[in-house]
């Protein structure tokens, strides 16, 4: 909704600033401009593809492979 304010918050404390940089770093490799003047579709593109990527993430640590480094390992 225009207007509304974003209260998502990281489930730990400090995250934002490697989120944020996750964030860029997918939107830039998806040639994708992210901001208000954008589709839904394209800033949500980036969105999912965080959520897949941290999802493997921790599914290759829970399988006991490679360890969550410092800072998320983004």
């Amino acid at each position: 909704m225009a207007g509304e304010r974003n209260t998502n918050q990281a489930a730990v404390p400090g995250a934002e600033k490697a989120l944020d940089q996750f964030k860029y770093e997918i939107a830039s490799e998806f040639g994708v401009t992210l901001g208000g003047d954008r589709t839904s579709r394209e800033n949500g593109r980036v969105g999912g593809e965080m959520t897949k990527r941290m999802i493997q993430l921790a599914e290759r640590q829970l399988q006991g492979g490679t360890p969550i480094p410092p800072g998320g390992g983004y």
